[in-house]
Parts: C-alpha cells; sequence; structure tokens
C-alpha cells in the first residue's frame, strides 16, 4: 500500500515536472538532470522498500509483538500477585481466627482447670469437715462412756454409803444404766 503511494506521488511529480519543463529551463534548471535524479530516487526507493522496507517492518512487527507480549506478560503478572495478596490476605484471616479459638479453648480450658480446682479444694475441705466431725463425734461419744462409767462408779460409791452395804456392783451399773437411758429418751423425745 505504501508503495503504491509512494509511485503515485512519484508519476505526480513527473507530470508536473515535465508539464513544467519550459519553466524550469527558462529558471536555468536542466530537466534532464532533474528527471534523472527523480528515476534514480524512484529506483533507490524501490531497492530500499524491497531490501529495506520489508527487514524493517518485520523488526518493527516483532518488536510490536514482543512489547505486546511484554504487556501481556506483565498483566499477567498483576492479576498473579493480586491472586496471591488475596490469598494471602485469607490465609492471615484464617491464621488470626485460629489464634483467636486457640486463645478461646485456652481460657476455656484455664476457666474449668480452675472450676476443677475450686471443687477439688471443696471436696477436699468437704472431707477434711466431715473427718473432724467424725473425730469429734467419736471423741465426744468416748467422752460420754467415759462420763457415764465415773458416773456409775460415783453413784455405786454414793449408793454403797448410804445403804450401807456393798450390792454387787454389776447389779448398780445395770440399774445405772437403765436409769440414764431414760433419762437421754426423755431428754430426745423432749
Amino acid at each position: 500500500m505504501r508503495q503504491r503511494i509512494g509511485l503515485a506521488i512519484t508519476i505526480i511529480l513527473l507530470s508536473l515536472l515535465l508539464s513544467s519543463c519550459d519553466a524550469a529551463q527558462e529558471l536555468g534548471m536542466n530537466w534532464h538532470g532533474v528527471l534523472g535524479q527523480f528515476i534514480a530516487f524512484g529506483i533507490l526507493l524501490a531497492v530500499l522498500g524491497f531490501f529495506a522496507y520489508k527487514p524493517i517492518t518485520r523488526m518493527l512487527d516483532e518488536r510490536s509483538q514482543r512489547i505486546k507480549e511484554s504487556m501481556d506478560q506483565a498483566e499477567f503478572i498483576k492479576q498473579e500477585t493480586a491472586k496471591t495478596e488475596q490469598m494471602v490476605k485469607e490465609q492471615l484471616a484464617e491464621a488470626r481466627k485460629q489464634g483467636q479459638d486457640v486463645v478461646a479453648q485456652a481460657e476455656q480450658i484455664g476457666e474449668r482447670l480452675k472450676e476443677e480446682a475450686r471443687q477439688q479444694a471443696r471436696q477436699d475441705a468437704e472431707g477434711v469437715v466431715a473427718r473432724a466431725r467424725g473425730e469429734i463425734q467419736a471423741e465426744s461419744e468416748e467422752a460420754m462412756a467415759q462420763l457415764r462409767k465415773e458416773f456409775v462408779e460415783v453413784a455405786i460409791q454414793a449408793a454403797e454409803k448410804v445403804i450401807n452395804r456393798a450390792l454387787d456392783k454389776e447389779a448398780h451399773r445395770q440399774l445405772i444404766e437403765e436409769t440414764l437411758k431414760e433419762s437421754t429418751d426423755l431428754k430426745e423425745e423432749g
């Protein structure tokens, strides 16, 4: 296409030159020399167009293609970078969520362990209190039994002095225990 335009321009210039040949001679121009230069220039254009134009246009097309590929590659890299950034953001969000879950679980475990420790301490304290009550009850019963025994002996001695005779100690003990039992039964009913 460019060659045709160049050829058309050359023909137009030659026709203008030939039509103004008389005017050119009056001005002192040699129209044969000018015509020869135009022909030489046309041949030079044709040779350059054939031998240089195609390689230059091929080189320009290749460069244009490389630039286009570079632009496409840059766009692809930009898209991949955006995807990678999005993936990193999602992974960071997931890691934060997992970290928060781990912290929440640790807090729950800590609270559960505290509660278990409180319950264990409460149970231990209740066990100590129960043992202490049991020991107090046993000591109280032992003291009551000792007190009864002493009371029985004192009562027997008092009864011996009053009666002035010695009764069988076993009979006296039985009599006093029955009396004490009746008195404690009355206290429990009352």
